[in-house]
């Protein structure tokens, strides 16, 4: 089935067998703005014929992935949400280096009980590919609409390897690292600037955020694809939230602080879209 079978609005998994169920690779809205916010590490859905191969429980999962960031996308009205887990196939690396194959590729973690059989890796690269595939007709359409295109990447990480309550050095995890090295910089430097700026607040809180760019993180291959795609058409920018809005040992989150976290980001749509549009005119 081809991948224009996915349509606004919809999931995709053109390649879904009948007997999977309905298990979401992703879900896509598609608006009017030059403006899309992706959460493609959201997700924890596994295919039953690999949750029973997984040596990982759901908390041992949910860990390494990305929770509640999918609440941050409706900032924008052009959205995509992953719901697969990254142990099923990592949207944010290569597509040779999607399944995590060994503990290497996955922080030390022995995934699978025994070694996946090909006819199963091929199928979790077929949703991969059915996902760039959605991702890239959606910010074609976008480019349609608009000279140039804005998109906000979130992701969250680990701040507490070492155990609960056992915190990283801070130097070296800023609450929120930008990652820009996927982005042709000098084209886009006045809206960099001007997302740093604002999610640095102070918030309506009165609090002043650490925000940092290319310290923990640089940005993965999402952002590296839609740089090489598209080019200085697309400004690709990973923003990394450390988890300090939920306990990572746990998953439970702290609502009021992941609501404070969805302020701050949409307070900067209106300065970023004007830095952009500044540009576009100059």
């Amino acid at each position: 089935m081809p991948c224009d079978a996915v349509i606004a609005h919809g999931w995709c998994d053109p390649w879904l067998g009948g007997n999977v169920g309905n298990i979401r690779v992703a879900d896509m809205v598609e608006g009017t703005s030059a403006l899309l916010a992706t959460a493609i590490h959201a997700g924890s859905d596994l295919r039953p014929d690999l949750l029973v191969r997984c040596a990982l429980s759901a908390e041992e999962r949910l860990r390494e992935e990305d929770p509640y960031t999918e609440r941050w996308t409706d900032i924008a009205d052009n959205r995509i949400i992953g719901w697969c887990s990254r142990f099923e196939m990592d949207l944010n690396r290569p597509r040779m280096k999607a399944v995590y194959r060994s503990p290497e590729e996955a922080w030390g973690l022995h995934v699978w009980r025994a070694p996946l059989p090909l006819e199963e890796v091929e199928r979790s690269l077929e949703r991969y590919d059915a996902f760039y595939a959605m991702a890239e007709g959606l910010v074609e359409r976008m480019l349609e609409r608009h000279p140039r295109v804005i998109i906000y990447d979130l992701h969250s990480y680990n701040h507490q390897r070492g155990g609960p309550g056992i915190l990283s050095d801070q130097q070296e995890n800023p609450e929120i690292n930008l990652g820009t090295a996927n982005l042709q910089r000098d084209a886009w430097e006045p809206v960099v600037e001007q997302l740093i700026t604002s999610l640095r607040g102070p918030d309506e809180g009165g609090k002043t955020w650490d925000v940092r760019e290319n310290v923990k993180f640089k940005g993965g291959y999402f952002t590296q694809w839609l740089n090489e795609r598209f080019g200085e058409r697309v400004c690709p920018i990973a923003i990394e939230f450390k988890k300090t809005y939920m306990d990572e040992w746990t998953g439970a989150p702290d609502q009021e602080a992941i609501i404070r976290l969805k302020h701050l980001l949409a307070r900067s749509v209106e300065p970023v879209m004007r830095a952009a549009h500044a540009l576009r005119t100059a």
